[in-house]
């Protein structure tokens, strides 16, 4: 066997036991999701945002990632953030006991699970031991302790109105991350066709518009003609007896009456020479039988 020199072998030098998966370190994977940016892993410093699936990130890391995805590796898990309406600003409430980052000493003990923020109504610390949640209305933080022992529909911190749809567990098991995604595509779903139903009421309205300037435009406006009382002028050689003026709808004759265009005295000479019934107009030669010419006899 090869063991001479009075060697003995143990058994794991014998036998080839198969090899047990390395477990995570719970407590540093809590600090990794909870105090950690999800884009660049750098520590989380307000304004800290998160997204409809319960995941925490840097206002400025955010935005790099939306300008440009190709400096970052993981970019494919973030594929559900199209834009900044994609993610909501938290509103956290302050642990006023947490004393922050001391100095470290390599004989003293270093709590991790100490965090910079708590829920508003029971006191919590926002370390990841607790179910954390928040609304996407308001955005509001609290944990899930205060929803079940305070039933409202309103915000325990802000007062705006939600419902169940609207809850967004933080840093949720892999049961409440299917959930967030389902309520995600109801979400925007839901946001997609209200937009369009808004678009299809303005297009509505603005077709209504136009038909009506278009039949405004088309109206014709009928004007009833002025009534003429008896005794009005008749027409001689084209004009009327006596020159009328019309004042509010009403027809005022003049006194004098002219019965031939040859008796007024307003018209010139070269105006009633124009008219048969102009003495030159009488004088002059008939048209010849042959050659229509006047002229020719």
């Amino acid at each position: 066997m090869g063991c001479d020199g009075g060697t003995i072998p143990r058994r794991d030098e014998l036998v080839r036991t198969k090899k047990k998966p390395e477990q995570k370190d719970k407590t540093a994977d809590l600090v990794a999701k909870w105090k950690h940016c999800a884009l660049s892993q750098e520590r989380l410093v307000e304004p800290i945002m998160a997204c409809e699936l319960g995941k925490l990130y840097n206002r400025e890391s955010a935005l790099e990632f939306l300008l440009d995805r190709s400096k970052f590796e993981s970019a494919r898990n973030f594929e559900h953030l199209r834009g900044l309406k994609d993610l909501k600003k938290l509103e956290l409430t302050v642990n006023r006991a947490y004393e922050g980052r001391m100095a470290e000493k390599g004989d003293s003990y270093i709590d991790m699970q100490k965090s910079g923020y708590i829920c508003p109504v029971v006191g919590l610390e926002m370390n990841g031991k607790y179910k954390f949640c928040f609304s996407w209305n308001c955005g509001c933080v609290v944990s899930e302790r205060a929803l079940k022992e305070v039933k409202t529909d309103v915000c325990h911190k802000c007062g705006k109105p939600f419902t169940s749809a609207d809850i967004v567990v933080i840093n949720g098991t892999e049961e409440d991350y299917d959930e967030m995604k389902t309520r995600m595509e109801a979400r925007r779903l839901k946001a997609k066709m209200e937009k369009k139903a808004k678009k299809a009421e303005k297009h509505k309205v603005e077709t209504s518009q136009t038909v009506e300037e278009a039949s405004s435009s088309k109206r014709v406006r009928i004007v009833e003609p002025t009534k003429v009382e008896s005794g009005t002028s008749k027409l001689t050689n084209g004009l009327k007896d006596a020159r009328s003026k019309i004042t509010n709808g009403n027809v005022e004759e003049k006194t004098a009456k002219v019965k031939s265009i040859q008796e007024d005295p307003t018209a010139s000479k070269a105006f009633k020479s124009l008219f048969t019934s102009s003495d030159k107009a009488r004088n002059q030669p008939k048209g010849h039988w042959v050659t229509f010419n006047p002229m020719y006899y």
